[in-house]
This record gives C-alpha cells, structure tokens and sequence, in this order.
C-alpha cells in the first residue's frame, strides 16, 4: 500500500498576531497538521514574493503566509501591502505553471488559537490534493 502523502508547507507568520496565534494554538494544545515549518516576520508586508518562489524552488510543496486582519497591523498598512502582492504573487505562479492553491494567505490574530489550527488543516489538505510539488523544484528540501 503507497505512502500517505505528506505536504512540507512553509509558514511566514506575523510575529504580531498570527505567530502569537500559532503560539496560543500550541499552548492550549489545540491539534493541527505537524506538516507546517514557520518563519516569523515582522510583517507580512515585509514577505517578499521572492521568498515564495525560492520555497517553491528549493522543495517546499506549499507556503502559507498569515498576517494581521485588515485594520489590525501593528505597522499600520502592512497586511494591505502584503495583500497586494500577494495577488500578484498568485497570477505568477500560474502564469509559469505552478498551481495557485500551493500558496495560501490568512488573516489570523493572536487570540484565534483556534482558527490557526484550521487554516493549517486547510491548507494542509488543499495542498495535499495537489500533490507533490515537481515543478521548479532544483533541490529538495530537507526537513
């Protein structure tokens, strides 16, 4: 019988609100898919698209960015900017082959434990839907 599929998804959280968020999702042990590596950010305005096409290039199967709620960023705009370009970021990746569902964003603040945990699970399934990541991939990722 084959393997279950097991997504890598790297996670860029807001060290205000989404990262607190994944903190309180921990300590009330709420449980989520182990499937997520994160990375904490100022910002997610501060999340250049880059970072999303380098993940997918060195073997990451998705990327969740999660920041602030609209109105919330503790730099004022940031998660509007953030946004921005993450909407470009999307039409990118489809223009050059790479399935858009492999990058997700999130608005989830510091006391949404529990809506950080679904956010994973989602994306953790929508990605494990897709499969694999083979494209663009130079070298795979060791976690």
């Amino acid at each position: 019988m084959p393997e279950e599929f097991n997504p890598k998804i790297l996670a860029f959280l807001c060290n205000w609100c989404s990262y607190a968020g994944a903190d309180l999702a921990g300590t009330s042990r709420i449980q989520y898919p182990p499937n997520i590596r994160v990375l904490r950010v100022p910002c997610s305005g501060r999340v250049n698209p880059q970072f999303l096409f380098k993940a997918i290039q060195v073997g990451a199967d998705g990327v969740l960015v999660s920041g602030c709620h609209p109105g919330d960023c503790h730099y004022l705009t940031g998660n509007y900017f953030a946004r921005r370009k993450f909407l470009i970021a999307k039409n990118l990746l489809e223009l050059i082959g790479i399935d858009p569902g492999r990058v997700q964003f999130s608005w989830v603040s510091a006391a949404e434990g529990g809506k950080f945990a679904e956010v994973v699970k989602k994306v953790t399934d929508k990605v494990r839907t897709l499969g694999p990541n083979t494209k663009m991939v130079k070298k795979k990722l060791e976690v």
